[in-house]
């Protein structure tokens, strides 16, 4: 069994797995032995999902799966995993060949689910119990995996079914760390697979000229390639969300498109966004001596 406070023992939880990052995974590993499923363990711990919390499962194996390979090829690559929950990605995951597991859980009801994870893993998972928003990414992955930020990115993803209570501020706080190359962004250009709302997910990825542009869709662009893999229909959920979800994958870019600090395009972009659309186009006609018809 794994327990770790990321508060007390992040430099050991680092140190432990540099030294587990030799040996590449074993192709017998990536098959673990009969597990319960994760519906039958809700049922057995009598867990019920936590509406304060923003609690959706996602209990189906195909889409768990689905999520796993259309983020890329995890096979002898660290996967750190937010809000696994009772572990649905989480298998996926590890049947998918990645060499080391981290995953970061706020809820405790979880751990019995996550430690039968940990024990059928072959020494591959570890578990942190933390609010995500807390963790210092910079100090649970180890230093080993950096890649300069030019090159490639390192052999490290970043997976998540976020809640939709912490989704946004999860992603700003991450967008900043990317512009200044530090938490999960000190290894190089690490990437990202998460969940978000629907109508979310197509302001992240929305055009110039697209309805759903947005203060966000600045914020997410000028930084990172953002590719919107897929939807997931709310009836997938247990409990069943009012919305759909959408899997959004975030690559960081060798230069951001705006070359200014994050604080100053934030500041600028929060303001822009204020403004009446309307009023904005009407000032640009009159500055360019635009008629409607151009």
């Amino acid at each position: 069994m794994v327990r770790l406070s990321i508060f007390r023992l992040a430099e050991t939880v680092a140190k432990e797995i540099a030294a587990a990052s030799a040996p590449v995974v074993d192709s017998s590993l990536q098959r673990l032995p009969p597990l319960p499923s994760p519906k039958d363990l809700l049922k057995l711990y009598k867990i019920r999902a936590q509406r304060h919390l923003s609690q959706n499962f996602l209990l189906d194996y195909r889409i768990n799966n689905k999520i796993i390979t259309k983020t890329g090829k995890i096979q002898n690559c660290f996967v750190c995993e937010v809000g696994p929950g009772p572990g649905n990605i989480t298998r996926s995951i590890l049947q998918n060949g990645a060499k080391h597991v981290i995953v970061i859980e706020k809820d405790r009801r979880f751990l019995p689910s996550l430690e039968l994870l940990a024990d059928a893993s072959g020494g591959r998972m570890k578990i942190i119990l933390a609010d995500v928003m807390d963790v210092d990414l910079e100090n649970i992955l180890p230093r080993t995996l950096a890649c300069d930020w030019t090159m490639l990115p390192p052999p490290l993803f970043i997976i998540g079914n976020l809640p939709f209570n912490i989704s946004t501020p999860l992603i700003i706080k991450w967008l900043r760390h990317c512009s200044k190359h530090t938490g999960p962004f000190i290894h190089g250009r690490t990437r990202l697979t998460l969940t978000f709302q629907k109508e979310v997910a197509l302001r992240m990825v929305a055009d110039v000229d697209s309805e759903y542009r947005s203060r966000l869709s600045i914020m997410c662009q000028y930084l990172c390639s953002v590719k919107h893999l897929f939807n997931i229909p709310g009836k997938a959920f247990f409990p069943k969300p009012e919305v759909d979800v959408a899997v959004v994958k975030f690559t960081p870019r060798i230069r951001p498109l705006i070359d200014q600090p994050f604080e100053l395009v934030e500041k600028v972009v929060s303001q822009y966004s204020i403004i009446d659309r309307n009023f904005v186009a009407m000032a640009l006609r009159i500055f360019f001596h635009l008629t409607d018809q151009n």
